[in-house]
């Protein structure tokens, strides 16, 4: 990847992917990897799982959006990641408005201000 940037994933429902697809993120990795998953109603939670994990260790990938609904599927997984990169943003959908409650970036990033203003 030299002089190149990172890439941004998208694990998120088919309107979410296409929209992104169409601005341009698609990309394969040299082993033919690609940077999204388009989750449907058959789309399995140890599928999305693998695939988020997957994300968190591709030295390409700087940025990983999902939708939140499909995050709130693997929060554990979620919750587990402490690295910066790739930075994991929880997004809305059509059908599922963003619930700041729900987004464990949120809460985290809410918690280190919060015990700042106890020092």
């Amino acid at each position: 990847m030299a002089g190149r940037g990172k890439l941004i994933a998208v694990i998120g429902d088919e309107d979410t992917c296409t929209g992104f697809l169409l601005g341009g993120i698609g990309e394969l990795n040299k082993n033919r990897k690609p940077n999204f998953l388009v989750v449907e109603k058959d789309t399995s939670i140890t599928e999305i799982e693998e695939t988020f994990k997957s994300f968190l260790v591709r030295n390409d990938i700087g940025i990983i959006l999902i939708n939140q609904f499909i995050a709130e599927m693997i929060r554990h997984a979620i919750d587990g990641h402490m690295e910066s990169i790739p930075a994991v943003l929880e997004i809305p959908s059509k059908e599922h408005p963003y619930d700041a409650s729900k987004d464990s970036i949120l809460r985290r990033a809410k918690g280190m201000f919060c015990a700042e203003d106890f020092r």
